[in-house]
């Protein structure tokens, strides 16, 4: 995969700045100058707010927190090409729903059936494969597939002011973790290369695995069933059982993530709980409370009342994505 380009050039042009700006492309507004503060704050030694090394987590949101999430989300784009790629080996998918409409470009009517066909096109392009097997169909994937509106591959996409802020954590000490409603095996394969974050930091929702014996060699195959749904309530129990610590500090875009950021809060000392919001239409989405993919609703109102970080892109970010 030819990602690590992206990363290197990314953290390479924020750690040249970081000398005198360590997020040079957030404009000095109330939102970076939060972060600055909070950093500054955990991580001054010999004062009441200061945090052990080791108790600087951080988690973040993927979809729409460390990159895009429209028209849809990036791993069912994955899952609806998948279904194309395997047709030939399911003749039957040719006359039925919701394969027969995807495989006619039609992906509204595929999608008519809601929860019920997104979980059908899920399970049947996600599962039946080894842990192995699925990494590399996701590697040749994010390697080589496109956005459909800016033609930019999928890992282009990610936002330049949050790869800066990843880096800027990194640099003073947190631990950063990938904390997403995704699957945990579409995102483990590239999240390291492109974020910083190797694949044990990263929590997501799964499905069921088993070990077996293949010609006496061990794999995990990939089952046909939810094993854990990493979102809303579930992200705070994935915190908890992946990593042992409350995190002091919280980054989402949605009401997905608003148990998250309110777990985050409700230790003591010091924290940080910001939220992402699309504002910027011309530049990316304008997008929040009526959306259907991203929605921040709820979490727009608590984040008012309890005085969390509220990102606008179009006023705080300089860029959204890495130069090409």
């Amino acid at each position: 995969m030819k990602l690590v380009p992206v990363l290197i050039a990314s953290v390479l042009a924020a750690t040249a700045a970081q000398a005198a700006d360590p997020l040079p492309s957030w404009n000095d507004g109330a939102a970076k100058q939060s972060i600055v503060a909070f950093v500054g704050k955990v991580t001054a030694e010999g004062t009441p707010d200061f945090v052990p090394p080791a108790e600087r987590i951080a988690t973040f949101d993927n979809d729409g927190t460390l990159w895009a999430e429209q028209p849809m989300y990036f791993q069912l784009l994955f899952a609806l090409d998948q279904v194309r790629l395997l047709a030939s080996q399911h003749p039957e998918w040719r006359d039925q729903e919701p394969y027969a409409s995807l495989l006619k470009g039609d992906v509204k009517g595929a999608l008519a059936g809601g929860e019920k066909s997104l979980a059908e096109i899920m399970m049947a392009t996600h599962a039946g494969t080894t842990t192995e097997e699925f990494a590399g169909r996701v590697s040749g994937w994010i390697a080589a597939a496109k956005h459909p509106k800016t033609g930019k591959l999928y890992t282009a996409m990610v936002y330049q002011p949050m790869l800066e802020l990843l880096a800027y954590l990194r640099a003073n000490g947190f631990k950063n973790f990938v904390v997403s409603g995704g699957g945990i095996e579409f995102m483990r394969p590239w999240a390291e290369a492109v974020y910083g974050i190797p694949p044990e930091q990263v929590i997501g929702s799964s499905i069921k695995t088993k070990f077996e014996m293949r010609g006496g060699t061990p794999v995990l195959l990939r089952l046909p069933e939810l094993n854990f749904f990493d979102d809303k309530e579930g992200k705070p129990v994935g915190i908890q059982q992946h990593i042992g610590r409350r995190p002091v500090a919280a980054f989402g875009n949605s009401d997905g993530d608003l148990q998250m950021l309110q777990w985050t809060a409700a230790g003591s000392g010091p924290r940080l709980c910001l939220y992402v919001r699309h504002d910027d239409a011309a530049r990316e989405w304008a997008y929040d409370r009526e959306s259907s993919v991203g929605r921040l609703d709820k979490g727009l109102d608590e984040a008012k009342a309890r005085g969390w970080t509220v990102v606008s892109m179009k006023g705080d970010w300089k860029a959204i994505y890495p130069e090409p």
